[in-house]
């Protein structure tokens, strides 16, 4: 798995276990065959007629990496490889996989609050390890509108959830990225154009959070929230992006229907807006926070860029000019599979080796925990071996460094 020539202590760093500082519940009951390739897939959509999601860098890596672990040869055909999936169930499967991950910690971002997958408890159960939440701040968001009656209530109760929920988490996590691109203007919006947008936004508490002021004003109340109890905050950029428009934001100056305001759906059938523009892969490239991150600074709360690909270039360099912004690639490293070690590369090249750390950014399925691990073990131990046999560091340096972002950054970062 790792390069022959490493030298025994950095192969030792690099088997050490590891902290997987983001992560994801993976799903508790079978799968059938159609369910388990939309979880390796990114796009979120069936694989066109006649061919499959297995025919990726990532569905070749579960076959080779995972059907061992299941008790196949590398390799074993998809069809095969589900069927002895099914035969063990799904408790069998995520134990066996989770535990060969090697992870001590799983940091979980419980996100959806969805039932099928499991809680960041049962991961360490499963998996062997200690686990402790990930607090995504745009899910309390979602029960905290769902639950108030007012604009104020919403605003007070908002910021005594956030608190609440992070005094039992190691850190807030934030997908701002997919609900209106990391463009957004970086000031603190004022209470009056809070209120306002409450307003509307009580009209449909229900759907997703899409305004940009309400999700600004969250944003940083979130940041408050950290800076006050020393938590870092995640934000997910790059890979992968939500492909779902944004629902346009009514216009306060046209109410109707009681008061309430137009919703989305009939401002885009009156013809009153225009559908904005999606928040795509291009409008997630962490530079895009530039004037937010440096808003943050003097706060000393540390800033985590989460996924990164394929603007991991940008990341890093973020990370090496800013003294309190981190770095990880995630899920990108085994769906790059092959070509993980270049995407290691670039990181070192650019971040101070005290900003990366190691995150399988896991979801769904067992098999992403373990391939995100062993992808990283396999880029970082390529990039070492390389740099120990041209005399560029020393194996103590090397097998230092493995041991930082496997595990002592997130240690330190995250105050475990």
């Amino acid at each position: 798995m790792l390069p022959v020539e490493l030298p025994v202590t950095v192969r030792d760093a690099l088997l050490a276990p590891l902290v997987d500082h983001h992560c994801h519940g993976v799903h508790r009951d079978d799968l059938n065959r159609a369910r388990f390739e939309l979880l390796i897939s990114e796009g979120g959509a069936p694989a066109p007629p006649g061919t499959t999601h297995f025919d990726t860098p990532y569905g070749m890596a579960v076959r080779r990496w995972c059907a061992p672990v299941l008790d196949l040869e590398p390799h074993a055909p998809p069809a095969v490889y589900l069927s002895r999936r099914a035969d063990l169930g799904a408790v069998e499967v995520n134990r066996r996989l989770l535990a060969a991950a090697g992870v001590v910690a799983f940091l979980v971002d419980t996100g959806t609050e969805d039932l099928d997958l499991l809680s960041a408890a049962e991961m360490g159960r499963h998996g062997g390890a200690a686990a402790d939440e990930l607090v995504r701040v745009e899910q309390i968001e979602q029960d905290v509108a769902e639950s108030a009656a007012l604009a104020v209530d919403y605003l007070d109760t908002l910021g005594e959830e956030l608190s609440a929920r992070a005094a039992r988490a190691v850190g807030l996590k934030t997908v701002v990225a997919t609900r209106c691109g990391l463009d957004f203007d970086p000031a603190r919006p004022s209470r009056g154009s809070v209120i306002a947008a409450a307003n509307r936004r009580l009209a449909a508490p229900r759907e997703p959070l899409t305004d940009p002021v309400l999700l600004r004003h969250l944003l940083w109340s979130a940041v408050d929230v950290a800076r006050e109890r020393g938590l870092p905050l995640q934000l997910h950029t790059g890979f992968p992006t939500s492909a779902a428009p944004v629902p346009p934001q009514p216009d306060p100056a046209r109410t109707g229907n009681g008061g309430r305001g137009l919703s989305a759906s009939e401002l885009l059938l009156s013809g009153l807006v225009a559908a904005p523009e999606p928040p795509g892969p291009h409008r997630a490239d962490p530079v895009r926070l530039s004037a937010f991150i440096a808003a943050l600074q003097p706060l000393s709360v540390p800033v985590i860029l989460l996924g990164c690909y394929p603007f991991h270039r940008q990341a890093a360099y973020l990370a090496g000019l800013h003294p309190h912004v981190y770095v990880d690639v995630g899920l990108a490293l085994p769906h790059t599979a092959g070509a993980a070690a270049r995407v290691m590369e670039d990181l070192l090249e650019l971040a101070p080796f005290h900003k990366l750390l190691f995150s399988s950014g896991s979801r769904g399925l067992a098999e992403s925990c373990l391939l995100g691990a062993l992808y990283y073990r396999r880029a970082l131990g390529t990039a070492l071996a390389g740099r120990v046999r041209d005399g560029e560091w020393s194996a103590a340096d090397a097998a230092r460094i493995a041991h930082m972002i496997g595990s002592g950054n997130a240690r330190r970062v995250y105050r475990l």
